[in-house]
């Protein structure tokens, strides 16, 4: 993949975590609210979401660490994700794969962090 992809991927990503921030604050907010710690958990779930987008958009058109961007891509899809879905359908399931999204956002911040340039100007 090239870095201009990715910087459409990621603001793709960017653009749902706002769609998906107001559909839960809007469409959603009477299941949400039905469910406990139901708005909290999608708040969470957006958060997390927007601020991995943000960080892939800038890997890309920084032409930044891709490693670092597809673990946060799958971190947004594992963590984020399993969280909408706990928040809105309740699938309780799903709560032991939001561990692992967590951990492969942690690993992008590694990978950032063991690779970091040298001179940033």
């Amino acid at each position: 993949m090239n870095h201009t992809h990715a910087a459409r991927i990621a603001a793709g990503f960017a653009m749902f975590g706002v769609l998906l921030g107001a559909f839960g604050a809007h469409s959603l907010k009477d299941t949400l609210s039905a469910s406990p710690n139901g708005m909290e958990t999608w708040r969470t779930a957006v958060f997390y979401h927007l601020l991995h987008a943000v960080v892939m958009y800038v890997l890309s058109i920084t032409k930044g660490n891709l490693r670092a961007w597809f673990l946060f891509a799958g971190g947004i899809l594992l963590f984020s994700g399993s969280l909408y879905l706990l928040a809105s359908l309740q699938w309780k399931w799903l709560g032991p794969v939001t561990p692992f999204g967590g951990v492969l956002l942690v690993a992008g911040w590694a990978t950032l962090y063991l690779k970091a340039p040298k001179d940033i100007v």
